[in-house]
């Protein structure tokens, strides 16, 4: 066998990739900005009362926000699937990873029977319907009389998103290093300000 016919043979390696909501990232930067410039104004220029009042409605406030729409992201590796959400970062060895779905949502199923939400990879029902309206009509045909068509049609992305995560889980189905199990971290960093912000307003409404 040539050194060319043992590259082709060889499994496939690949970069990891990470897997963000776009969108999710403009609001959630909008939304933060908005709060930091009208609560800080609070802060700044309130009276007592007002400013502890902004203080932890800041501390409650900025971390919940980020949590739900910075923080989720889905990273996958050759050997493991990294998935932020917004209060719990998974670490899960492709071994351990049972099935990917995307149906309402997308969600992640490991061998012990869990199952986990993917925050970071949203499912459109109007992208999924388009995309079915575009498969209907078959692949346009090229213009300028080049011939053939423009190539597969386009998918969901959430859906398209699944399909590349289960190659990725196929591929690795007999690596060493994909073995393992299921490591649940919960983000202290997002929930220690939210319960101060949420215990500082309940202590400002009652005094």
């Amino acid at each position: 066998m040539t050194r060319q016919e043992s590259a082709s043979t060889a499994p496939q390696k690949y970069a990891e990739r990470s897997y963000r909501s776009p969108m999710g990232l403009v609001g959630g930067v909008l939304m933060i900005a908005l709060g930091l410039w009208l609560g800080g104004d609070a802060v700044l220029r309130g009276a007592g009362d007002t400013k502890l009042t902004a203080l932890f409605a800041l501390l409650l406030g900025v971390p919940l926000v980020a949590a739900f729409t910075l923080r989720p992201v889905v990273k996958a590796g050759e050997d493991r699937l990294l998935v932020r959400n917004p209060f719990r970062t998974l670490t899960l060895p492709w071994g351990a990873v049972e099935d990917l779905r995307a149906s309402f949502s997308c969600e992640v199923f490991t061998t012990g029977g869990r199952k986990y939400q993917l925050w970071a990879v949203p499912v459109s029902l109007r992208q999924r319907k388009k995309a079915g309206r575009q498969a209907a009509r078959g692949p346009a045909p090229r213009r300028f009389g080049l011939g053939g068509d423009t190539g597969p049609v386009p998918r969901a992305m959430a859906d398209q998103t699944v399909d590349d995560l289960r190659e990725m889980k196929a591929q690795a189905a007999h690596r060493e290093g994909a073995i393992g199990e299921p490591v649940v971290r919960w983000a202290y960093e997002v929930i220690a300000p939210c319960v101060v912000g949420v215990v500082g307003l309940l202590v400002m409404l009652v005094v």
